[in-house]
Formats: structure tokens, sequence, C-alpha cells
């Protein structure tokens, strides 16, 4: 009878192969779920810019127009469920065209999405969002 080699063994392979391995696997989890959040937060800011932009070309007044738009935008985030300061600017330059003539309202809502809000308590870093959208004033509609 003849001796085969003896091969090495592999015992705690499969435990050294997952220590090397799961830390980059959950590193690539986290950013995907960090991008997947930001991509959201951003869809949430776009809905209330236009909600606010779209309420503002409702109003008679640009004072009207401007506190609408403000009211909206904030209400708009807070339903979504959205914590941030948004900074809101509308431009109501399109309520001086005379009647008759289509004006517009554009509102740009900038937001920064901390992370920790989007993912995990604690986490690090943040993401400035930015995003306008244009409503058409109504050409007939009396304005003041």
């Amino acid at each position: 009878m003849t001796r085969r080699p003896r091969l090495p063994r592999d015992d705690g392979s499969a435990a050294l192969e997952t220590a090397i391995v799961a830390p980059a696997l959950i590193l690539l989890l986290v950013l995907a779920v960090i991008g997947m959040r930001v991509e959201v937060a951003g869809g949430s800011i776009e809905q209330a810019a236009h909600d606010a932009a779209r309420a503002a070309s409702l109003e008679r007044t640009s004072g009207q127009a401007n506190a609408a738009a403000l009211a909206t935008a904030r209400s708009s985030l807070r339903r979504q469920g959205l914590n941030c300061s948004p900074v809101v600017a509308v431009d109501t330059s399109g309520f001086a065209v005379p009647a008759g003539q289509v004006g517009t309202v554009r509102v740009t809502i900038s937001c920064t999405v901390r992370f920790s809000d989007v993912t995990a308590p604690g986490m690090p870093g943040s993401r400035k969002i930015t995003t306008s959208f244009v409503s058409v004033i109504d050409a007939y509609r009396a304005r003041t």
C-alpha cells in the first residue's frame, strides 16, 4: 500500500475569509443605503419645490405668493418626514407681467441633509441638495 501525500488542512479558512470580506460588504451596504436615502431626500425636496411653486402661482399678489410658497415648502418637507432647515427662494417677478401675458413663479429650495438623519444616528457627513421648479401664472387672472 502506497502512502498518499498529506494535504494541508483547511480548517478555519471559511472563518478567515469571512473576517476579511465582511467589513467590505458591510461598507458597501452602508454606502448603498446612504445613496438610496439621499435620492429619496432629493425627491422629497423636488416635490416640495413643485408644491410651493404651484401654491405661489395660485395667489393674486407677489407678497401672498411668497408667503404661500414658504409655508407650503416647509409643510411639504415636514409631511414627507425630511428633517432639514430649508432655504427657500421665491422669484415672483412674473406677477409684474400685465394680465393677458404669461408670467411664472420660480421656487428654489436648498436643504442640507445630514447622513445621521437618513441612515443611523451618529453617522458623520451631510449633503446639500438644491432644486427648483417653475409654475405658470394664469395669463388672464387679475394680478396686483
